[in-house]
């Protein structure tokens, strides 16, 4: 397996951002809303969505891939009624990162997060034909 870790990014300490078997599946680690040098620009629900998508992305580019190898995603929300409540905005922000291409996705409420900052969590896994 090939650790994956986008370039530019601060160390990840005690996990991998993303892990590629030889067979192309990737899997990649929950991603917060913290940007490359692990602080949260955001403290707004849609704020820290977006740049968990992003971060999702970049780990799938940094990998070889793009937004449509993403084959699924699980989302942990702290805040159930939040994200009910903003669904027009969290389709508007998940077009822009993703585009119109929809993995399968699993939705979990938590009570908390390892980031006391952090309100969403995403991790994925993307499938990148070897070359």
């Amino acid at each position: 397996m090939k650790v994956i870790h986008p370039e530019g990014w601060a160390p990840a300490r005690g996990y991998a951002n993303g892990l590629l078997t030889p067979d192309g599946a990737l899997h990649v680690g929950g991603q917060i809303g913290w940007d490359a040098d692990q602080v949260f620009r955001s403290h707004d629900f849609i704020g820290q969505m977006e740049q968990t998508l992003r971060n999702v992305v970049a780990v799938v580019e940094a990998a070889g891939g793009c937004a449509a190898d993403i084959a699924r995603l699980t989302w942990f929300v702290k805040d159930k009624s939040e994200y009910v409540a903003r669904q027009r905005e969290i389709g508007e922000v998940y077009r822009r990162v993703i585009g119109r291409h929809f993995p399968a996705m699993t939705m979990v409420v938590v009570k908390d997060l390892i980031e006391d900052e952090a309100l969403i969590e995403i991790e994925a896994t993307a499938y990148i034909a070897p070359r």
